[in-house]
């Protein structure tokens, strides 16, 4: 086993999308309404517009697990279908960016993230 933490990150965010998929699939919610909506955390970026600092603030409350893991929780605490549907859907956007290596941001610039570097050059690490 790997004890490059920035592996370790990866793997655990494809163990999480592996099972977001598999429990999104067996309370039968509409793969069609999954592609409609999981890209939707990604308008976060458009912070980004009021520098560097407000970006990074916006896309990372859009991209930390806890907050979707709230919603989905209350969702199946409360038997809210769309509650329930809404974190898995959002959880599995963040999960596949963690496997693919997409982090949470540094307020120096999008590129720098907690995963390393992201985009053309240097991917050694945070700033």
């Amino acid at each position: 086993m790997t004890t490059d933490p920035t592996s370790v990150l990866r793997l655990e965010g494809l163990a999480l999308l592996v099972i977001v998929l598999v429990a999104y699939g067996a309370l039968g919610f509409s793969w069609w309404v999954f592609a409609a909506l999981v890209l939707l955390p990604d308008l976060s970026m458009l912070a980004y517009a009021g520098g560097p600092r407000v970006g990074a603030t916006v896309y990372n409350l859009a991209h930390a697990t806890i907050l979707p893991f709230a919603v989905a929780l209350v969702g199946f605490l409360s038997a809210s279908d769309v509650a329930l549907l809404v974190g898995l859907v959002w959880l599995a956007h963040i999960a596949a960016d963690r496997a693919l290596g997409y982090g949470l941001k540094h307020p120096t610039g999008f590129h720098d993230t907690h995963l390393g570097r992201i985009g053309r050059g240097d991917r050694t690490g945070p700033p």
